[in-house]
């Protein structure tokens, strides 16, 4: 019997959302003199737009385009796009993993709008060059719960009639986005930067803006989704003035987490960082015969949550997350729940390649334990 390994990870959280906070946190960094106050004050206001603006900073966003706050995480934030935006013209949703999947089917079970659906297995792609961009787009930058990502911007057509939706919550801060391509843009401070939940962030570019205050959906809008107020975009919400309140605790620990990321030089160093444990889960998947990269694709393959499958039946993989879980070592790294079972490893930037390099070994004593 293999005896278990002397080292582990000095921070064993490998969740891929909410994701590993930044090194070095601790809650005595977050500043509280907001706490307990409106964010109406003009203290909160002035941090909700300072936020904002090193988002805007660290991202490289273009003065053309839009960022807010809005409730409800990633999926609030997509959400609210789709309900207020689609429906002008023809839609193709596409889906290659569960989130994805889930806006394929709000727009025809919900939304209603008979889309045009594009779905392929997890681990893999569509064929990208077949979208039809007379139509709104619907897609997701980086498959969390799949580890497949797009490759690039490249297959969406500057000229395109339609507008592009985004969903790159496991891709904002860990590539560098060609807003020029992007319409909307969807994420949510738990993933690359480590941040809290429950709060989404929603980037409109021009193309975005012009739709919603030029045309209005026959359905209903709850309030969470207004984003104009007499015909024309409620600017407030892309300066602090959120449509809810929002959790000036969460807030603070997101510019903690964007103060660590400009700390360490910003988003290239960021992007590096994920590339660098990225780079550490290929060495263990190389190193052992019976474990394997979901997606088989280098180019398409995620850099941030990294799919993994081994081999034999399912209550193998799962047995062996929950005996490396058991022993502190790696936290919440089993596939998705709708995934094919294996492992998930995130590798976003506040993640150390020391930590993913020293769950080696403690995969190869989980894997004989389970013999």
């Amino acid at each position: 019997m293999m005896n278990k390994p002397d080292v582990r990870p000095a921070r064993p959280h490998f969740s891929s959302g909410p994701c590993a906070k930044p090194p070095g946190w601790r809650p005595d960094r977050l500043a509280l003199e907001g706490l307990g106050r409106s964010h109406r004050s003009a203290h909160n206001k002035a941090r909700l737009a300072h936020c904002i603006a090193m988002m805007r900073d660290l991202l490289d966003l273009p003065d053309s385009h839009r960022i807010g706050i809005v409730p409800g995480s990633d999926t609030g934030a997509f959400e609210m796009a789709m309900w207020t935006m689609l429906g002008a013209r023809r839609v193709t949703a596409m889906g290659w993993e569960a989130f994805g999947k889930d806006w394929v089917k709000d727009a025809i079970e919900q939304l209603r709008l008979d889309p045009i659906a594009i779905e392929a297995d997890y681990g893999d792609l569509p064929h990208l060059d077949e979208v039809d961009w007379s139509t709104d787009v619907l897609f997701t930058w980086n498959g969390t719960t799949s580890g497949v990502r797009v490759p690039d911007g490249d297959w969406i057509p500057d000229d395109r009639e339609g507008l592009s939706f985004a969903d790159a919550t496991s891709a904002v801060f860990a590539h560098r986005l060609p807003w020029a391509k992007i319409d909307v843009a969807t994420f949510s401070w738990q993933k690359v930067l480590g941040g809290e939940a429950a709060h989404g962030v929603l980037i409109l570019g021009p193309r975005a803006v012009e739709r919603l205050e030029s045309f209005r959906p026959e359905r209903p809008l709850p309030k969470l989704f207004r984003l104009t107020k007499g015909g024309k975009l409620n600017e407030g919400i892309f300066t602090g003035a959120t449509i809810n309140t929002p959790s000036m605790l969460c807030v603070e620990d997101a510019i903690v987490a964007l103060e660590w990321a400009r700390g360490i030089g910003g988003l290239d160093a960021m992007i590096e960082r994920a590339k660098a444990n990225a780079a550490a889960v290929d060495r263990l998947v190389a190193a052992r015969d019976w474990l394997h990269h979901l997606c088989p694709d280098p180019a398409i393959r995620s850099r941030t949550g990294v799919c993994l499958t081994v081999d034999g039946p399912p209550e193998r993989a799962k047995a062996i997350v929950k005996l490396i879980e058991d022993e502190g070592v790696a936290y919440d790294f089993g596939a998705y729940r709708d995934a094919p079972a294996g492992l998930r490893i995130w590798c976003g930037a506040t993640v150390d390649t020391a930590d993913i390099d020293k769950l080696g070994p403690w995969l190869d004593w989980a894997w004989a334990k389970t013999a």
